[in-house]
């Protein structure tokens, strides 16, 4: 192929599949994705930072491959660094999938592949990808340019030093990262990518028993000889970090479950649970609830009491309108702080306007249980958050006795980590205690403001409608 003909080849490869790893795939390498791929790739496509755990056998290495040729073909003067934890897995699995798919791409006479670097002919200096195998944090430095791509295999055995170092490689806009594996580990970079740090991430499961690919004789062998709920079905079947390090009160599992669901909403009732910024960072979040379907949260920063207010009636009246059914509203209200100011002046506004089918709760989350849990709880927080744990697991296990799930929650990146990554402790008088906000915040994450109004947004009824005085009690 002339220069000329390389270089118009190029322009077209550019300008058609920039944005659409999808096409490319089909189009160039004659591969048809399965859904979990096609959004792994938009993802990519789209985003900075992707991270997949997955069970075995699912096609993630036909993915990263399908990545590498992609990212070589549609940006100019690309590097791409492809790592793993031992040679062996780079080699023979990742660049020999890479190598199978290079044989019959229609690009294929664009690229030139050797056993440690496929890159652009004519460009081997500045466009390429190559391998380095994740034994020391050096590997990974030295690569700089506007369009890199690192992809890391089996990235839960990836050690935290190398990939801090990958990382801090990854500055410019259109640097990407992409890590698969099996979620062998319950700390690391991966973990965190799929907890804490989740927010900074597009992040994807894939369990084995979903892909046509897996062998259903093996799946089933697995989990007659561990056990369906064993750590080891757990990774290799349902792409599940293992249970035994995790001292999450809520397990992540329940939560994207909940997050993946479809729920009718079921009810005369509204429920919609206010939980109000105390902090400069802090989110003052509502979580409107009918049945077991929590809609979509509203969001905001830095609204005194009265605007507060405002916005709890505006929703209120907004999902009125749209679900017609409704006949009362009950608005939970994180009571402590600055919360009090917004219970007021909620209460005061339907007074005003006599929205007697209206009632107001407030609650306050360090104050006793209710006297039937006092014995298992340390405060009430602990309890309303157990009660959504229990709704969680209960759909959860009628999901895995094929039956109708009974909680939706919306598909927010940042309600599930933080639903998911709050820790408990047992305290010295044999009580569930939920770790402090503050505390949370020293482990460097969000003080979890929409986890606390989903949440809030489940508590029952302890009071009868407006009276002109707050209930007791509470």
């Amino acid at each position: 192929m002339s220069s000329h003909a390389v270089q118009s080849t190029l322009v077209e490869l550019l300008d058609v599949y920039w944005d659409d790893p999808v096409a490319f795939v089909q189009d160039m390498l004659d591969a048809e994705p399965d859904d979990w791929q096609r959004a792994v790739l938009r993802d990519l496509a789209g985003h900075r930072w992707v991270s997949v755990r997955s069970g075995q056998g699912v096609g993630k290495t036909a993915l990263e491959s399908w990545a590498v040729i992609w990212f070589l073909c549609c940006r100019p003067n690309p590097k791409i660094v492809c790592t793993a934890p031992t040679q062996q897995q780079l080699q023979d699995v990742l660049w020999a999938e890479v190598a199978k798919w290079l044989e019959k791409a229609k690009i294929r006479r664009l690229l030139k592949w050797t056993k440690t670097k496929v890159y652009m002919i004519g460009h081997e200096e500045r466009w390429f990808a190559t391998t380095r195998t994740a034994t020391r944090p050096e590997n990974m430095q030295g690569f700089h340019e506007d369009y890199m791509l690192f992809i890391v295999d089996e990235a839960s055995g990836v050690a935290d030093p190398i990939m801090e170092a990958i990382l801090g490689t990854l500055s410019g806009p259109e640097n990407k990262l992409l890590m698969c594996g099996n979620p062998t580990r319950t700390s690391g970079v991966f973990y965190d990518s799929h907890n804490r740090d989740r927010k900074r991430f597009k992040t994807h499961k894939v369990d084995s028993r979903d892909s046509a690919r897996t062998s259903r004789e093996n799946i089933q062998m697995l989990i007659d000889k561990y056990g369906a709920e064993s750590d080891v079905v757990r990774v290799r079947v349902y792409g599940e970090f293992p249970k035994a390090e995790s001292d999450a009160f809520i397990a992540l599992e329940l939560v994207e479950y909940a997050a993946n669901a479809t729920v009718r909403p079921a009810g005369d009732t509204l429920h919609i649970g206010v939980d109000v910024a105390r902090f400069g960072d802090d989110e003052t979040v509502i979580a409107p609830r009918i049945g077991g379907k929590v809609f979509d949260l509203r969001t905001y920063h830095k609204q005194d009491t009265m605007v507060t207010a405002g916005w709890v009636i505006a929703t209120a009246r907004e999902m009125l309108q749209q679900y017609t059914h409704i006949r009362r509203v009950v608005i939970k209200v994180d009571d402590t702080g600055v919360g009090g100011g917004v219970t007021d002046r909620l209460n005061e506004v339907i007074h005003e306007d006599r929205l007697y089918d209206w009632t107001v709760v407030p609650v306050n989350n360090s104050g006793k249980p209710t006297s039937d849990e006092e014995e298992h709880y340390e405060n009430r927080g602990t309890e309303t958050w157990a009660t959504v744990r229990d709704l969680l697991q209960e759909s959860f296990s009628r999901h895995m006795r094929g039956e109708a799930p009974t909680i939706e929650l919306p598909n927010d990146d940042r309600l599930i980590a933080q639903l998911s990554q709050r820790k408990y402790r047992m305290t010295s008088r044999g009580k569930l205690a939920l770790e402090r906000k503050e505390d949370m915040k020293k482990r460097g994450l969000d003080s979890p403001d929409r986890a606390d109004a989903v949440v809030l947004a489940f508590v029952e009824e302890r009071s009868l409608p407006f009276s002109g005085q707050r209930p007791a009690g509470w």
